[in-house]
């Protein structure tokens, strides 16, 4: 008999946790396979809560040996996921001595090995893996931790109270809840530094890696140092420890996690050195280092009541790093950056089966709510909010929440309602962004007469799994006009829409202006607007805010290649002409000349076909992408010479942004123009670089061109010895596999002796890069659906995580043709019914198919 599914979490069920927490004790005795954990843990009745005399505790994997409560034995009622045990009606002390296995642990969640190393990862609820504990993020206390264990390096969360042969002691002072737990133990090195705060407290830094990986955390510091000053300067937030570590880990599920004083990094994140990474790598370091150190007030200090409000650290959080890239490179550049992912990513699935709101109401595994939608989307939520109360407010809002929660677990109702105390605006019409799942439609029509210009709005939200009916959402439309002759005749205005159709009029025009809509991206939308190619071009041509003038560009590049696929059309002069004036513009940003150069990806062709009615072929949307890149080569073939040139940057490489920009737009032109030359600059540039940014790009031209196989080889004996770098080497051949190859490629590279499938890494780069190469992942014979699910079925039992994350890859499965779809469905359904599937993974199978 098959177990019965299981039972969904929801947010309306919520209770106060009935006990409260005054201290918890750990200690650690470590041992690969039979670690000792000691508890005692200090717990009183919550008056908040329902009185209760029996308790129940989360435990998962776990070996009790003993257990009592004030001294005297006890024998707990134990289960799969825990234990309930009866107590006194009073204060208590409960003991329990426990028995775990980290070399076992191959889901990375708890306390688990990695080469050697004792590390953990609680978040969400791993902490339940380590020791019987209320895992739940509203319990919170202040942790004292011994471990004991013959490592070099014995750390943990908080400040260090006692050191001696073979142990160490750590006490956190700060309340917590057991998410942000952590202990490191191993053979590591220090790379320090000081920190003095904007009151004069001095704070040890920390940053610990692997022996022989001292020289690659220069980059990681400096952000780190540079985060704690800006959040001193813009939120007013100083740091609250003596110290604060980081540590590089090899095998880690995610990029990192912001455990109190003791950040735990997956090692792409943290080493980098000019010939080893590249500039996208430098700038994902300084901002999941900043990510995660702002997370000390926004996530630890104020932590989230349950793990329904996710959205409430990590939407914050994420605003708050995107606020910060901006300041340290470039606003407009990161701007659309972000709206390049969040269509990517977000957009796809709030489009598809997995659409949910910022805020779910249920779930079965909380893991896989670590998405986009609550990440990202909850970020431009956070945007669209400071939009509408302005900046000073804003501030003023943050300043009330650190003062008013400050130790707290909190909700989005504590959020908006500290918004509305500060500014007296009624926010409750807004609350809905965090309720209702889908991505807006926004509809504009315009008419001009005497003088006065009106816009006419219309939003509709279509439905999504568990909701039909949709009202209007509050978006805030930023709209700038320009004259015929490319003048702006009216500043950046903040429309505020509140209704289902609403219409704004600007009098006093002396003609009909061309409109600049939805300027910074000011509200996550999905603008349907008629325009001609020529006032796209006029646009791109004429526009003064970045975004808009990017996304000008971007519809052009669309529109032609919708015309390609299904039409067989060829690209008219207009494009290639507005495209050649942003080549030859030397007064933009290098940066955003690279982007604006750029044509959409194959995925954002598909989601556009398919919106617009098209069941999306991704052979043709290829062969069209290919073909255009082809004439905009050929079109710019005088400037592209000039361009490459130009942009060289003399001297030794730094990762600054103005360096990193200029060779940004010098690839962009080294990719086009390997089209023309059979790839002869890319080779010279692979044989001369000093540099990974220059090498990897210039074997990524070769490789995208059909060219390239020695510079592979070469490549491999130059980097065998160096993991990260062998991650991108994996990943360029399986992003890159011709359509027709990409089975034959994956077999190949899973078939490689340096292929380790255990390392979430390793395990991306080469079944992520595939799912990554859309014509690739689709190949007609469905071959790599059912190898993927061949991987998937494999790794599910030792990483339930990894695999339901990369389950992801076919939620789009609906977009395409009858045989495409049987064939997902039927591979998903071999997936679904593999003996032992995790709830991760299961759950996830269930909600693509909509089962």
């Amino acid at each position: 008999m098959k177990d019965a599914a299981p039972r969904a979490v929801l947010l309306s069920d919520y209770a106060p946790y009935p006990f409260e927490i005054d201290e918890v004790r750990l200690t650690f005795r470590l041992d690969p396979h039979a670690t000792r954990v000691l508890s005692r843990i200090a717990f009183r009745p919550n008056p908040a809560a329902e009185p209760s005399r029996t308790m129940r505790l989360d435990g998962e994997a776990l070996k009790l040996l003993s257990a009592r409560i004030d001294g005297e034995e006890v024998e707990p009622r134990l289960d799969d996921t825990g234990l309930t045990v009866d107590v006194p009606d009073g204060a208590f002390v409960w003991e329990a001595e426990v028995e775990i296995s980290p070399a076992d642990n191959t889901a990375l969640e708890g306390l688990y090995m990695s080469n050697g190393m004792y590390c953990t990862q609680c978040e969400a609820e791993g902490f339940r893996k380590i020791t019987y504990y209320p895992d739940r993020p509203d319990v919170m206390a202040p942790f004292h931790v011994r471990i004991d264990g013959e490592a070099p390096v014995l750390l943990s969360n908080g400040n260090p109270v006692h050191f001696g042969e073979a142990f160490a002691e750590w006490h956190d002072p700060w309340p917590k809840p057991a998410y942000l737990f952590a202990l490191v133990a191993g053979d590591l090195v220090a790379h320090p530094d000081t920190f003095t705060t904007k009151s004069g407290l001095p704070v040890a830094l920390n940053i610990y890696v692997r022996p022989g990986d001292e020289g690659k955390a220069d980059y990681a510091m400096d952000a780190l140092k540079r985060s704690m000053r800006w959040d001193e300067e813009t939120y007013g937030r100083e740091y609250d420890l003596d110290v604060f570590n980081i540590v590089a880990v090899d095998d880690f599920n995610m990029g990192a996690m912001e455990n109190k004083g003791l950040n735990i990094f997956n090692s792409k994140y943290v080493l980098a050195s000019p010939e080893t990474a590249t500039d996208r790598d430098y700038e994902l370091i300084e901002g999941i280092i900043a990510h995660e150190y702002f997370h000390n007030w926004t996530g630890n200090r104020i932590t989230c009541r349950d793990w329904f409000q996710l959205c409430l650290k990590e939407g914050l959080t994420v605003f708050r790093d995107r606020e910060f890239t901006g300041d340290q490179r470039s606003h407009a550049v990161k701007r659309i950056d972000d709206v390049v992912m969040l269509r990517a990513r977000q957009f796809r699935e709030d489009n598809g089966p997995l659409s949910h709101p910022v805020r779910p109401s249920s779930y079965i595994e909380i893991n896989n709510f670590y998405t986009a939608t609550v990440y990202e989307k909850g970020a431009e939520v956070i945007g669209m909010l400071k939009r509408l109360v302005g900046d000073e407010a804003y501030h003023r809002a943050l300043d009330l929440y650190f003062e008013r929660h400050d130790g707290q677990a909190c909700t989005v109702e504590d959020w908006l309602a500290v918004f509305q105390d500060a500014t007296g605006r009624d926010l409750h019409a807004f609350s809905h962004w965090y309720t209702q799942s889908g991505t807006p439609r926004l509809r504009v029509l315009e008419e001009f007469e005497d003088g006065t210009y009106t816009l006419h709005f219309q939003q509709e939200t279509p439905p999504t799994p568990g909701q039909d009916e949709k009202g209007p959402q509050v978006l805030p439309i930023a709209v700038g006009l320009l004259s015929p002759e490319g003048d702006e005749i009216v500043p950046t205005t903040l429309l505020e829409m509140t209704e289902s159709e609403q219409s704004f009029t600007f009098e006093g025009l002396s003609e009909k202006p061309v409109p600049s809509l939805l300027r910074g991206f000011s509200a996550p939308v999905i603008l349907d607007r008629a325009t001609s190619t020529e006032e796209r071009a006029f646009l791109l041509a004429n526009d003064t805010d970045p975004f808009t003038k990017w996304e000008a560009g971007r519809a052009l590049a669309r529109d032609v290649l919708i015309r390609m696929v299904t039409d067989d059309a060829q690209p008219g002069p207009a494009y290639l002409d507005a495209l050649e004036r942003v080549a030859r513009d030397d007064t933009l940003n290098p940066a955003f000349r690279s982007l604006a150069l750029a044509l959409p990806s194959d995925d954002d062709m598909a989601q556009a076909l398919a919106d617009g009615g098209v069941t999306p072929d991704p052979l043709r949307i290829n062969a069209a992408n290919r073909a255009l890149n082809q004439k905009i080569a050929e079109h710019l073939s005088d400037v592209l010479p000039q361009i490459y040139e130009a942009m060289e940057v003399v001297g030794p490489y730094t990762p600054d942004p103005k360096a990193a920009g200029r060779r940004s737009l010098r690839q962009t032109a080294l990719a086009l123009m390997s089209r023309t030359d059979g790839g002869k600059r890319a080779a010279r540039q692979f044989e001369t670089a000093d540099n990974m940014t220059e090498q990897m790009g210039a074997l990524t031209c070769l490789v995208r061109i059909g060219e390239g196989a020695d510079q592979l080889d070469a490549f491999f004996r130059q980097w065998d010895h160096d993991r990260l770098v062998l991650d991108k080497w994996f990943a360029l051949q399986a992003g890159l596999a011709k359509p027709g190859d990409t089975a034959d490629t994956m077999r190949r590279l899973t078939e490689h002796p340096n292929f380790d499938w255990k390392n979430p890494n390793r395990f991306r780069s080469v079944i992520g890069g595939i799912a990554g190469n859309h014509a690739g992942f689709h190949e007609p014979s469905g071959a790599v659906y059912e190898q993927v699910i061949d991987w998937l079925v494999r790794l599910d039992p030792l990483n339930p995580q990894t695999t339901a994350r990369m389950t992801t890859m076919f939620e789009t499965w609906h977009r395409y043709d009858t045989d495409r779809q049987e064939m997902i469905r039927a591979a998903l359904g071999r997936l679904r019914a593999t003996e032992g599937l995790s709830r991760d993974t299961g759950e996830m199978v269930a909600r693509i198919l909509g089962d």
